[in-house]
Formats: C-alpha cells, sequence, structure tokens
C-alpha cells in the first residue's frame, strides 16, 4: 500500500472526479490540522499544569547552597549544566584575580612583603606589584560584567580588607538579576559588544600575567604570610594552586572548577531545572520541572524566609560542619555552628514547613578533616563535647547528627522522619549518591502526600 499523501490521481480521471477529490483531500488536511492543533494545545495545557517539584534551601552564608544546586544540575540536568561554562569561566577569573590582588594588598601591609621594615618593600614585592598591576584592571572589568549597568564598582583596595581576616573580598550579585545570561549576552544590546570585548582583554591578560601568578603564590613571601597568622584556606586558593591551567587563554572549566566556584548572592535565587536524567524506574520523571529556592542565609536577610515556606514539597538544611571554629561576619562574638544549630531550631519549629519532607545536609566533610587532622580541637570551641572524645571526623559528626537530630524531635509541630547526609558538596561522586536518596526521599513523599501510595 502506498504511503504518499496525497494519493497519485487514478488514470482518466474526469474532471468531476477530480474536483470531487481534491475536495475530500482538502477536508482531509483540514481535519488533520485540527487534531495536531488540538494535540499541541493538550502538550501545552499540560505542561503549564504539570506538578512541579519545590525545594527550599536553608542554611547560614557559606554553608553550601549554591554548590548544592550546582550538584544537582550536574547530575540530573546535565546539558544545562555544561551550557553555563562561559559564565563560569568569568567567575573563576574574578576568584582567581581577586585573590591575587588581596594577597598583593596584605603583602604591601605586613612585613612579609617589606624585607622586614613596613612600607619598604623589598625587590621580589616590588617585581610583583608591578607585574602583577593589570590584574586590578580584570577585577574592575569582571565586576563591571557582573553589575548593573549603572552600580558603582569597587576596587580591591578600596574594599580595605582587613589584614588576617578569615577570607578575602568577595563579590556579590542580587538574586533574579539573571547575572549568567547577563553575562553570555549583556543587559541591553549596547553592552553585547562591550561585554565580549572586555571578557577577551581579560583572558588575555590573565594568560599573559600566568607565569607571574604562579610565581607568586610559589614565593616564600606566602608561606611567610601563614606564619604570620594570615588565613589562607580561602575558596580560592585551589584557582590559585590550578593558575597556570585557569589563566591559559583556552582554559575551559572543568565540572570540579564549577562546583569550587563562587559568587555570593543577596536575595532570593530561583533555579527551574527541567530533568533530563535519572535512574530508570524513575524514567516517568524525564521532563518534570523542580524549583529550587536559594535564600540568603545573612542574619539581616532571615527575616524574609518565612514567605518562601509555605507550599514546598522539601526543605533542605546545610549545616557547614566545619565552621565550629569561626565566627559570624555579622557579629564577631558569635559561633558560625552555635548560630547554624539556632537557626535549624528555628526551621523545625515552624509550622510552615510542617508538611514538608526535612533533609539535613552535615557538610563541609572534607574541610573538618583537613581542620581537626591539623590539630585544631573540636572540644575547644564546643563545650558540650568532651575533651576526652575522639577529635576525628567521625566522632564529631557522630555528636553533631545526633544533636541535630535531638533539636529537630523537640521542637517540630509534628512526628516526623528526618533525613540526615553527612556531605562534602565539591566531591560529585560522592553527592552522586546523596542526590539520588534526596530524589527518591521526595517523590516518595509527595506520592504519599498524593495518596497514590
Amino acid at each position: 500500500m502506498s504511503t504518499l499523501w496525497p494519493p497519485l490521481p487514478p488514470k482518466n480521471e474526469s474532471e468531476a472526479d477530480k474536483a470531487a477529490r481534491l475536495a475530500a483531500e482538502k477536508e482531509a488536511k483540514r481535519i488533520s490540522d485540527e487534531i495536531d492543533r488540538a494535540l499541541e494545545q493538550e502538550r501545552q495545557e499540560l505542561r503549564k499544569h504539570r506538578p512541579q517539584t519545590k525545594i527550599l534551601l536553608l542554611g547560614q552564608a557559606e554553608s553550601g547552597k549554591s554548590t548544592m544546586i550546582k550538584n544537582f544540575q550536574l547530575y540530573f540536568c546535565p546539558s544545562s549544566f555544561h551550557a553555563e561554562r562561559e559564565a563560569w569561566r568569568a567567575v573563576i577569573h574574578l576568584n582567581l584575580v581577586r585573590f591575587v590582588n588581596y594577597l598583593l594588598y596584605v603583602l604591601s601591609n605586613t612585613n612579609s612583603g617589606s624585607g622586614g621594615k613596613k612600607g619598604d618593600p623589598n625587590r621580589d614585592y616590588r617585581m610583583f606589584q608591578m607585574r602583577l598591576a593589570p590584574l586590578k584592571q580584570v577585577e574592575l572589568s569582571l565586576t563591571r560584567c557582573f553589575s548593573s549597568e549603572n552600580s558603582p564598582v569597587s576596587s580591591p583596595t578600596d574594599d580595605k580588607p582587613t589584614l588576617h581576616t578569615s577570607a578575602a573580598p568577595e563579590v556579590t550579585v542580587r538574586g533574579g538579576m539573571g547575572w549568567k545570561s547577563f553575562i553570555r549576552r549583556g543587559r541591553s544590546q549596547s553592552r553585547v559588544q562591550s561585554n565580549s570585548s572586555e571578557l577577551e582583554s581579560t583572558r588575555r591578560i590573565l594568560d599573559a600575567c600566568k607565569s607571574d601568578i604562579v610565581a607568586l603564590w610559589k614565593s616564600p613571601a606566602i608561606r611567610a604570610l601563614e606564619q604570620e597568622g594570615v588565613d589562607l584556606h580561602h575558596h580560592s586558593r585551589y584557582f590559585l594552586e590550578n593558575a597556570e591551567r585557569v589563566a591559559d587563554m583556552n582554559y575551559t572549566p572543568t565540572p570540579d572548577d564549577i562546583l569550587r566556584a563562587r559568587l555570593r548572592t543577596v536575595g532570593v535565587e530561583e533555579y527551574r531545572m527541567t530533568m533530563e536524567t535519572g535512574l530508570d524506574l524513575l524514567a516517568a520523571e524525564k521532563g518534570a520541572e523542580w524549583v529550587f529556592y536559594d535564600v540568603g542565609g545573612q542574619r539581616s536577610q532571615r527575616a524574609s524566609w518565612a514567605s518562601y515556606f509555605e507550599d514546598v514539597n522539601a526543605m533542605i538544611f546545610l549545616c557547614p560542619m566545619s565552621s565550629f571554629n569561626q565566627r559570624l561576619s555579622e557579629d564577631r562574638s558569635v559561633n558560625r555552628l552555635y548560630d547554624s544549630m539556632e537557626l535549624w531550631q528555628t526551621v523545625c519549629r515552624s509550622k510552615l514547613l510542617s508538611k514538608a519532607t526535612f533533609i539535613l545536609l552535615l557538610n563541609k566533610a572534607d574541610l573538618l578533616k583537613s581542620k581537626l587532622k591539623a590539630g585544631i580541637r573540636f572540644s575547644d570551641y564546643v563545650i558540650d563535647y568532651g575533651r576526652d572524645e575522639p577529635n576525628t571526623t567521625e566522632a564529631v559528626a557522630n555528636y553533631l547528627r545526633k544533636e541535630m537530630m535531638d533539636i529537630h524531635r523537640a521542637c517540630s509541630p509534628r512526628k516526623r522522619q528526618l533525613h540526615v547526609h553527612m556531605t562534602c558538596a565539591i566531591d560529585p561522586t560522592l553527592m552522586a549518591a546523596v542526590l539520588n536518596s534526596i530524589r527518591d526521599v521526595i517523590l516518595v513523599d509527595i506520592l504519599h502526600q498524593t495518596t497514590l501510595l
């Protein structure tokens, strides 16, 4: 049977037969088009009203919420993750140059870079200061690319970072400003050419300064900074240790690089992800939309959290275990770990979240391990942890797990299960297993709520 449409006309067809045939074909085409339109409209309606999975991420600033989002995107939405490499390259370069400029600033104000006398720089320091001077302009250019058209941009020395602080100054963007598309296209047509040209120029300057950046990091002056008490265990240290690769003109970020990139957001950032991959048994979820709300963790922003508590399927709380010896940037008298536990208590008490699935991530296990291994005692900062208790990652993690579970049990408005995981957000292998477990738990709870299970 022929599959041609319309079919070939029969031989010796009369004019009347031809007219009737064409009319029938026209009517068949009209009906077929109507069916196609109806099917497409039905698809659009289903897509529009398809239930969304809404997840709220909570935790204090720098607890790892943004890295958690990147892990989820890498594992379940890989094509969109890799499509954003260009934007993340700019963030990584900004992380690198901002840390280098910070180090140069600190060296200019300590004995390490002055040959023993402040204000009298030695030969090596003068050389680095001169040869890496273009990086100040690189930082300004990259910061400008992330900012709105008329917002003021400051230089690294304008920020006047305090010496011996725990972190170099960071660049902040406002949630919802769409900085990724901003980097790719510019906010307005007039800035498209400007952004592209500036990013190209910054890459060329970085490539030219590459060997000097590597030499600075290996110099005795940097080692002397650590001996003087300047904390160089910053997230950007990773990029400085890999400066030869990261500063290269042909550099393309790896997934590991992107997971370690840092750009602080103020306010609420909403992420909409369309599921691309997953386990075979969850194949039906492919194409479903998951919405994540990443709310700012600074104290000044916590008052706005409650407006996002309603109508969420799950709440993921991140507690950075490594923060036990750190202080809040907003209030230097407050221990960060204690603040995180008080915050957890407040979240557990919320009646608005009474029906949400509760997931607790004891995060930054890698940093906790390195601190304990370096001889920093957990019991020196957490008085309820006995001095005779082991100063090991496993023992400390178990202690924190029990404390957080006890708080959840005592403060929850109703009895519910708590799912706890110890995580390192920059370890993709570990996070893949955790993410699969989290996804399964959320989907099963949704099915329970809709009485399908």
